[in-house]
Parts: structure tokens; C-alpha cells; sequence
């Protein structure tokens, strides 16, 4: 068992070693590495959330021969084990349901380049789920975000430059300030590693020095990690970037990235900046506004879109939201609300986007909700899937999205009649709008199209194209997300337990 302790490595490690790999393979050969390498990673993951959840420790594991605080080092507990497994099997199942698209979107002579690009991104978010050294978090934030960049670019098809720049660009902007932030904190403390950074921060919240530099800090810090994840307003790179990438792209940037940039900032909430200190409150108290503010204003403009993958992009926005009104009400349960729709969503988007792709392709290859009409008819499995992903994010009983507004609004009540009204009200008319979109949406795919005659021919034939990759994809989804639903409580368990690790 304790050759477990190793597997953190590993993981990062395989991810690396698989990018220099791929680089060198032909296509074919490159993608079934890529999936072997997910494949090992998700089993390690696993095995780490085992070990950490049954010996109830965490554990250690310094990179190179020098002891802390000089050494790099990675750090293991339930939550890290949790983020790592959620986002290894998120990553495996959208590049296995969007393969058929990797072959169709991407030039062959690229598609090794495209699974090199994938294992970059694996490889960060494994080194963001268990990395303990904040200097190291941004040498790998930077290799997402560049990597995420990649995928976005190497379809050559509309828009595609535009909105890899504009991501670019607003991600860039969130590593710098991030980078500021994190050489302040070395600048006050000395330190890089957490533990150490978080002990000599909690020594100056406690006598009162440095007051203002340590709030411009966690200030930057926070506000670095929220741009990059996309919270309002600096969520504008969305539309453009899932409705312009092939849909593996959508389903991963959707799915994964931007929540491996919130779980980096939970880690430094609790075990850098001190959840509870004077400077940090104050930080969480803007995040929960502009959280409110994305869920209302995010689920409006998805109400009023007029194609399918900018509807889900801008539901994104307001899904983003509801984490960080989560961070925002702080306390365990509303860190235990926030992460689980950190899951949660995750699990949900790029089901939403694989599908999504799947029914316009049988609907003439457009997005336009008007030619959707009736595309469950010619795709059923698409069809299907699609549903049971926008149930859940309306929040119906029995999946996934239905826990996540519960806990919210038990985390709510233990900050007063304000907040409470607040958060509350916000659950409400955010359920409203998603229900008024994605059933609208639902029952629009499930509508017999009107006048065959004048549509184009595709759109009135069955789809009869087989995409095995898809449909084990939808599947493995939709038994994640109806888990969820039923069985809520194995989850927040083990996210209640991880969290009191972190302390």
C-alpha cells in the first residue's frame, strides 16, 4: 500500500512522458497512447482516493532529495483524490466521445500534435489537484493555458483564431496577476510551499502586520484564478471558444480546465490565504457577488441565444457562478456545495456539448435551434443523451444537478436573513431560467419537424451513422450523473472529509 504514495507522481508524470510520446506517433497510434495514458491515470487517481479515504491521512511526496520548505512537493488527501479521479475520467470520456469529431475537424497530419496537447492539459491538471508549492501551480497553469490555446487553434475552421486569442489573451491576464500574487506572498513570508506560506500568513493576521499588502495579495491571487475559470464578466471568451472548437475541445475547456483553476484556489483559500482571516472574508464577499451576478445574467443571455453550443456556453457562465457563490458563503458547507458542483457541472457540460454536436450533424451541421427541430427523431441516443444532461442542469430529483441547489441553500441559512434572501431567491429564478431554456430545448429536439418538404434532406433522415465512442461516452456520463442524483451523500462525504484535511 505504500507504493501508493508514488501514484501522485505518476500521474503527472505518465501525462508528460505520453506528450513527448505522442509527439513522434502516427495518429492512430497516438490516440490509442492518449487513451491508454487516461486510462493509467484514472487508476491511479482512483487508488489514491482509496488509500487517503481509508487510512483517514494524507500524505507527502517531495520532488527531489531536499526536505521541505526547500524541496518542490506534491500533497495527497481526500479532496486531491477526488479532483484528480473526477478530472482523469472526465478527460477519458470526452476524448473517447469526441474522437469521431478529432478525426473529422483536425487535419490528419495534426491529430498526433492534438493528443500531445491533451496530455499537456492532463498533466497540469493532475500537477494543480496535488501540487503543494504555489510557484509550481503557475508553471502549470501556464501549461494549460497555453495547451488549452492549442486545442482551440488547431481546427482551422471560422472563427477559431479570433477566439483562441481573445482566450489567450483573458487568460494571460488572470497567470499575471496570479504570478504578482504569488511573489507578494513570497516577498511577506518567505515561503513557497502552503503549509509554510499559510503558518507565516496566519501570524500576520493575528498581529495585524502587513494588513494592506497581504489583502492586495490574496486580492490578486483570487482575482487571477477567477478570471482564468471564467467568472463574470471575464467570461466573454466563452461563446466563441466552445462554439468554435471541435466538440472534444468544448467538452474539456467546459468541463475540466476552468475547474482546475477553482480547485487551485480552494487549496490556497485554505491552506495559504486562511479561509477565515479578515482579508480572505473580504475576498470571498466579492466573489459571491460577482457569483450572483453570473448565475442571474449568464442564464439570461443563454435564454436569449439563438444557437445550441452559445446556449451552453453562456449556461457555463452562470454554472461558474454558482461555485463561486459557494466559495463566497465559505464555511464548510458552502465549500462542500461549491466543489460539488464543481463535479457535478463537470460531469454534465461536455455531455451536453458531445451530444449537442451529434444532434446538429444530423440536422444539416447547424447549430440553429430552428433546424434542430425534431433532431432526437433522427438521433436518438444523441437525443437521450442531451436530456438527461439538461435535466440535470434545470435540477430535476434523481440527478446530478438536483443535490447541488439543496446544498446551496443549506449552506445559505447560516449567514443571515440577507444572504439567505439572497442566495435563496437567486436558486429560484436561476432554476427558472434554465428550466425556460434547456426543456425549451428538449422539447424543441423532440418536435416533429414541420414541412419536411422545404427542409434540407439530411435533416429529415435518421441518422444512421454508428459513433461507438459517443455512445460509451453518453453512458458513462449518464450513469455518473444519475449516481450523483441518487446516491448525493457518498460525495459530500468525502468532500466534507477532504476539506477537514485541508484545515
Amino acid at each position: 500500500m505504500e507504493f501508493i504514495r508514488n501514484f501522485p507522481f505518476f500521474s503527472v508524470a505518465v501525462f508528460l512522458f505520453s506528450a513527448v510520446i505522442c509527439s513522434v506517433l502516427k495518429p492512430k497510434a497516438a490516440r490509442i497512447w492518449t487513451v491508454a495514458a487516461e486510462t493509467a491515470v484514472l487508476a491511479f487517481s482512483a487508488c489514491v482516493l482509496y488509500y487517503t479515504w481509508s487510512t483517514g491521512e494524507f500524505f507527502r511526496y517531495n520532488m527531489g532529495h531536499f526536505d521541505a520548505p526547500w524541496s518542490n512537493q506534491l500533497r495527497a488527501g481526500v479532496l486531491e483524490g477526488v479532483a484528480a479521479t473526477g478530472f482523469s475520467l472526465i478527460l477519458l470520456l470526452s476524448h473517447i466521445g469526441g474522437m469521431r469529431y478529432v478525426n473529422a475537424d483536425i487535419e490528419h497530419k495534426k491529430q498526433s500534435a492534438y493528443c500531445t496537447l491533451l496530455n499537456l492539459i492532463g498533466a497540469a491538471l493532475m500537477a494543480l489537484a496535488y501540487t503543494n508549492d504555489l510557484f509550481t501551480g503557475y508553471v502549470f497553469l501556464e501549461i494549460m493555458t497555453l495547451s488549452s490555446c492549442g486545442i482551440l487553434m488547431i481546427r482551422r475552421a471560422g472563427r477559431t483564431a479570433l477566439a483562441a486569442t481573445r482566450y489567450m489573451v483573458i487568460n494571460l491576464l488572470g497567470s499575471g496577476l496570479f504570478l504578482l500574487g504569488t511573489c507578494l506572498f513570497y516577498g511577506i513570508t518567505g515561503h513557497l510551499l502552503m503549509e509554510y506560506i499559510g503558518a507565516g500568513v496566519a501570524k500576520l493576521d493575528a498581529t495585524g502586520e502587513y494588513a494592506v499588502p497581504l489583502t492586495v495579495t490574496i486580492g490578486l491571487v483570487c482575482a487571477g484564478l477567477a478570471i482564468k475559470a471564467g467568472l463574470f464578466p471575464f467570461h466573454t471568451w466563452m461563446p466563441d471558444t466552445y462554439g468554435t472548437a471541435t466538440p472534444t475541445s468544448s467538452a474539456v475547456l467546459s468541463g475540466i480546465v476552468s475547474k482546475g483553476y477553482i480547485f487551485l484556489l480552494v487549496k490556497i483559500m485554505y491552506r495559504v490565504a486562511g479561509v477565515n482571516t479578515e482579508a480572505m472574508t473580504e475576498a470571498r464577499h466579492i466573489l459571491y457577488v460577482f457569483g450572483i451576478l453570473g448565475i442571474i445574467l449568464g442564464s439570461v443571455w443563454a435564454m436569449r441565444s439563438a444557437y445550441l453550443n452559445r446556449m451552453i456556453a453562456f449556461s457555463s457562465a452562470a454554472q461558474i457562478g454558482y461555485i463561486f457563490v459557494g466559495i463566497g458563503l465559505g464555511g464548510t458547507a458552502g465549500f462542500m456545495a461549491a466543489l460539488f458542483q464543481l463535479i457535478a457541472h463537470g460531469l454534465t457540460k461536455p455531455l451536453l456539448f458531445l451530444s449537442g454536436a451529434r444532434l446538429a450533424e444530423s440536422s444539416g451541421d447547424s447549430q440553429y435551434f430552428a433546424d434542430l427541430q425534431g433532431a432526437a427523431h433522427r438521433n436518438r441516443a444523441a437525443g437521450a443523451a442531451f436530456t438527461v444532461a439538461a435535466l440535470s442542469m434545470v435540477g430535476i430529483p434523481l440527478l446530478a444537478g438536483f443535490p447541488v441547489k439543496l446544498y446551496f441553500a443549506i449552506a445559505s441559512v447560516q449567514h443571515g436573513i440577507l444572504v439567505d434572501a439572497v442566495t435563496l431567491l437567486t436558486l429560484a429564478v436561476s432554476t427558472l431560467l434554465n428550466a425556460l431554456y434547456f426543456i425549451r430545448t428538449a422539447i424543441r429536439i423532440y418536435t416533429p419537424s414541420v414541412r419536411p418538404a422545404e427542409k434540407n434532406e439530411s435533416q429529415v433522415v435518421i441518422d444512421k451513422k454508428s459513433d461507438p465512442g459517443l455512445a460509451v461516452a453518453a453512458v458513462g456520463f449518464a450513469l455518473a450523473i444519475v449516481s450523483l442524483g441518487v446516491f448525493p451523500g457518498s460525495l459530500s462525504s468525502l468532500i466534507t472529509t477532504g476539506l477537514s484535511m485541508f484545515a
